[in-house]
């Protein structure tokens, strides 16, 4: 198990190396002229950013469908422009590394909830152990209400970047996605997929399914990148 897990490590710092420059190079830790209010985020942000509202609540936003998903039954399956598809049992995701972080989580419809403390395996692990080849660019989502969207991959391996089970020290609850919902605090919170149950990674941009409804392909909370 240790032999496994050195090799993650070291397949994920060979990721890091390699997607290094294009995740420095994003908007939401890169861009000179942010648009919000408030001391910086630990990326260099304002806190919160325009059009947000920050909240106390947690609401609950889906397709208006919640599904039962046992642990026993839950399948993540991660294929496409990837060297070693897979397809994990819970309890082989929950052999993965294991990160807490603490990340704010603003939603498209104008609110922020801020520091959530999660826990989850990074999306990067999970692309370590699969190891996209040099034609991946993008990654489709899925969630098992039917659900998809698209991320680019600079984007997708950043270290805040986590499919979590757990948030304030409990089970994730099934209203906001669990067992297991993905969390991107970089973009604005659609671009994780709730109940997630595939990752694609792909060799061209695909949209998802707010994106082809006229959302943001990028989805920049400090651009207001909010409708494409």
């Amino acid at each position: 198990m240790q032999d496994k897990l050195d090799r993650i490590i070291e397949a994920r710092m060979k990721l890091k190396t390699r997607f290094e420059k294009k995740m420095s190079e994003t908007p939401s830790i890169a861009d000179d002229r942010p648009m919000g209010t408030g001391p910086v985020n630990r990326h260099g942000m304002p806190k919160l950013p325009k059009g947000q509202t920050e909240t106390q609540k947690w609401p609950v936003l889906d397709l208006g469908y919640h599904p039962e998903v046992s642990l026993e039954n839950w399948r993540l399956t991660i294929n496409g422009e990837v060297e070693n598809p897979v397809v994990l049992k819970w309890e082989d995701f929950m052999a993965l590394p294991q990160t807490e972080d603490t990340s704010d989580f603003h939603c498209v419809t104008t609110w922020s909830k801020m520091d959530m403390p999660w826990k989850g395996v990074r999306l990067a692990d999970l692309a370590a152990l699969v190891m996209p080849k040099e034609t991946a660019t993008h990654i489709m989502c899925y969630g098992y209400d039917t659900y998809t969207t698209n991320v680019a991959i600079e984007e997708a391996l950043k270290p805040d970047v986590l499919l979590a089970h757990t948030v304030f020290g409990e089970p994730l609850e099934k209203e906001h996605g669990g067992p297991c919902r993905m969390i991107t605090p970089q973009l604005y919170a659609w671009k994780g997929s709730k109940w997630i149950k595939r990752i694609e990674f792909m060799n061209a941009n695909k949209r998802g399914f707010w994106e082809e409804r006229g959302y943001s392909d990028t989805a920049y909370p400090w651009r207001n990148d909010r409708y494409s």
